[in-house]
């Protein structure tokens, strides 16, 4: 589904990302772990295309597919969505507007979607103007779900919510990454970057990375890597690796 290569990443000049590699295969999740101001959202965000992250070096393959040099809109269409850790409000934009406008489904779905993430309500209101931390997780799930993509990027989708929004969350994530179904039936990928791992009550990770200091530090079972991380710090990660 996708894959990494020797990626190198600069904001304002600054090299941020220092030869990050990585491959998900088809129907895999994997969990992205880290200290604050490691890189893990600059590696979500290159990803996804957005502006101001310059590759100096490396390519990111995608169903094959070089899209390195591809502009953002196109890797929607390829079939990647991502929801932001903090997204910005959209004044002058109603949610139900939104929603129709990247919809890969019908709209009897999207009721029904908006049904199942309890945004029914928030329809006719400007995006995440006003919505409490859980709600704009809610809203940034039900888009998601009717943008239907093949590979799903989440910025820490626990973060700043209460344990009801979690479980639901949690859920609806689940169904998204197809986690009912054996792997090899699977349509749906996924990279998710956890501080918690909360996360993972909910879905079960195929693999887990941390990431230091724009450096890929260890892989391995995503459990094991957040217990040594709760236990010892990420430092022990370092050393572990460096051995």
């Amino acid at each position: 589904m996708l894959n990494i290569e020797n990626l190198h990443v600069e904001i304002e000049g600054k090299e941020v990302l220092h030869g990050v590699s990585l491959a998900i295969g088809d129907g895999e999740t994997h969990v992205l772990m880290g200290p604050n101001g490691s890189g893990k959202t600059t590696l979500l965000r290159t990803i996804m295309g957005f502006s101001g992250y310059k590759i100096t070096e490396g390519k990111i393959y995608f169903k094959g597919r070089d899209i390195t040099d591809a502009p953002l809109d196109e890797r929607a269409r390829y079939g990647m969505g991502m929801m932001f850790q903090r997204p910005p409000t959209l004044s002058g934009l109603k949610l139900g507007k939104l929603l129709t406008a990247v919809a890969n489904c019908s709209p009897e779905s999207i009721g029904r979607y908006g049904e199942q993430m309890k945004m029914s309500g928030f329809m006719n209101r400007d995006v995440n103007a006003g919505f409490s931390g859980g709600e704009i997780k809610r809203s940034e799930i039900l888009q998601l779900q009717v943008q239907n993509p093949d590979f799903i990027m989440l910025d820490e989708p626990e973060s700043g919510v209460d344990l009801e929004n979690i479980a639901l969350i949690g859920r609806s994530i689940a169904t998204l990454l197809e986690k009912d179904r054996h792997i090899v039936h699977r349509n749906k990928s996924g990279l998710i970057i956890t501080h918690t791992g909360y996360i993972l009550d909910y879905i079960e990770a195929d693999a887990g990375h941390m990431l230091c200091n724009g450096e890929m530090k260890c892989h391995g079972n995503p459990r094991e890597i957040l217990k040594l991380i709760q236990e010892k710090g990420y430092g022990e990660c370092i050393r572990c690796q460096k051995n």
